[in-house]
């Protein structure tokens, strides 16, 4: 059995990795740089360097994997996100048409069911448009917000404020990129399934971002107030940062666009997770304010 991991050091990827390890698996790891895996690490797994932007480097990369992990690698930054979700995302899929891989499991959204006005969570509705179309066995996991997401704004939650340009009062999924590992870790184990798949993983609770704060102010030991901004002020933002017209409008669009969504799956046994926001913020967020400068 031969597994392939796209962003094996990222949130999920690094799960992946472990967890397969930890299975008796030697996973394929597709990295820019080695040096970033730890070294008892990278001595067990099987390491093919280079750019997933690179089609000719994916092509050989995946060549011979019985399944791939794919996570989308496009930085929000991009120049033109969407399209260049779609355009990394090619040669998988045609490695996967010329029966070079049979399996893929795509690290997906909520919200890629819409296929368009979702902001960059349109470039996952088009990888799985073109996984679709290969006749390879496809799993997408549609992923709720990461508790991780948290991490973008440190020096906001070091004044006590969390700020969003959602509706306040609206429950939406949240969870843990661990708990995605380990989803991803079982199913590209097994064996039992065929076909297109479309599995939710939507976390332990959905949570308005009032309860966020609320939830943060009890973990971190420090008063969290809740700071509403515009799409406009995000915009506005953004700009300022540097970013491309693109960009701006596909970070906008992924909370504009997704406001009055519900999951194509609903919560159940399969698609909840444990790991709760109030253990996650207490165990990694808050020993990381705690040295924040």
């Amino acid at each position: 059995m031969t597994i392939a991991v796209t962003t094996p050091t990222g949130h999920v990827g690094s799960r992946v990795v472990r967890l397969l390890l930890q299975a008796g698996v030697r996973p394929r790891v597709l990295i820019r740089d080695p040096a970033r895996l730890d070294a008892a690490t990278r001595a067990r797994v099987d390491v093919r360097r280079g750019d997933l932007t690179d089609p000719a480097y994916v092509r050989k990369a995946v060549a011979g994997a019985r399944t791939v992990f794919w996570v989308d690698p496009t930085p929000h930054s991009a120049e033109d996100p969407i399209e260049t979700s779609e355009r990394t995302a090619v040669p998988l899929a045609d490695a996967a048409r010329a029966g070079d891989i049979a399996r893929v499991v795509l690290l997906s959204s909520i919200g890629a069911e819409k296929r368009h006005g979702a902001g960059n969570i349109d470039g996952l509705g088009r990888i799985e448009e073109l996984l679709d179309a290969t006749g390879a066995d496809v799993l997408h996991l549609r992923c709720s917000y990461f508790f991780t997401n948290l991490l973008h704004d440190l020096d906001g939650l070091e004044r006590g404020v969390l700020t969003t340009s959602d509706a306040p009062d609206r429950p939406m999924p949240w969870l843990d990129p661990r708990d995605i590992g380990e989803v991803v870790a079982v199913r590209l184990l097994s064996d039992e399934w065929r076909g297109r798949t479309v599995q939710a993983v939507h976390g332990p609770e959905d949570l308005t971002y009032e309860q966020v704060a609320r939830t943060l102010t009890e973990a971190l030991g420090r008063p969290i107030r809740l700071q509403l901004v515009s799409d406009d002020d995000v915009r506005a933002a953004l700009r300022s940062a540097g970013l491309p017209p693109n960009a701006v409008e596909g970070i906008v669009g992924m909370t504009a666009g997704t406001r009055d969504l519900t999951p194509e799956q609903p919560r159940d046994l399969i698609t909840t997770t444990p790991t709760t926001l109030a253990g996650w913020a207490y165990t990694h967020l808050r020993p990381i304010l705690a040295t924040h400068p």
